[in-house]
């Protein structure tokens, strides 16, 4: 039954990716003017999950700041040089008459390594008991909305078509489905290895709020624009914050 209740939650979870189709119902030029709002609130949701859920929790696991600042640094440069990568391959590709920006994938890889975690972290709830699987899966699902919106302004600010950013975002969210796969196989031994994985996350998102959606928030110079994007900027760490009050 633990098998049966997890893999049921993880999938729930992974759907919740689709949440990004209720801007569909907008009008394509409203939809174009949204995307720096939708960007603005990814910046807001990455960063207050970082600062305000990973490494709070990092830090209450392992206690241990000189080693979290490492993962931290190194999830930074992972996420430096995967970016390389996709650059490279980018400029390789200049011939295709419409090729996606590189930092659509980057967001894919780096919510994809959390979904990952996050299914390691409701198999291994599940595995303590059902009412804890339960109550972990519901704040799993809270905190996965506000982000998945954000993702999905990315992506199709990245040029991906409505139809991809929806189907690349929901195979990014199936990645928790083999992370708690793989929980549910090891057992005990997979909370340790998510406590490492969790820092390393968080330096990929501080990398992609900072050094990629920032920049392009920047592009318009609008001080009316700008109002907007730093409040929507606050929603996304605020609601971060607020799923606190629900966690607990």
């Amino acid at each position: 039954m633990i098998t049966f209740y997890t893999l049921v939650s993880v999938l729930i979870v992974s759907l919740i990716s689709f949440v990004g189709v209720v801007t569909l119902v907008l009008k394509k030029d409203l939809l174009r003017k949204s995307v720096f709002v939708l960007v603005s609130l990814a910046v807001g949701a990455l960063l207050g999950d970082v600062f305000v859920h990973i490494i709070p929790e990092t830090y209450e696991e392992l206690g241990n700041p000189t080693l979290i600042s490492f993962l931290l640094i190194g999830g930074i440069l992972i996420f430096f040089i995967l970016e390389k990568i996709l650059h490279w391959h980018h400029h390789t590709s200049e011939h295709a008459e419409e090729h996606p920006h590189p930092i659509g994938k980057m967001i894919l890889v780096g919510d994809g390594v959390h979904n990952f975690i996050d299914g390691l972290i409701v198999a291994a709830s599940y595995l303590v008991s059902v009412e804890i699987g339960i109550a972990t899966t519901i704040a799993v699902i809270l905190h996965e909305i506000p982000q998945e919106i954000g993702n999905f302004g990315v992506l199709i600010h990245a040029g991906y078509s409505n139809a991809k950013a929806l189907w690349y975002n929901f195979l990014s969210a199936l990645t928790a489905v083999a992370g708690a796969i793989i929980a549910l196989v090891l057992g005990g031994v997979t909370e340790r290895f998510a406590l490492w994985l969790l820092p390393l996350t968080a330096g990929g998102f501080i990398y992609i709020a900072l050094s990629d959606l920032i920049p392009e928030l920047h592009k318009d110079k609008r001080i009316g624009q700008g109002v907007i994007q730093v409040i929507a900027i606050v929603i996304g760490v605020a609601a971060m914050a607020a799923l606190l009050a629900l966690e607990g």
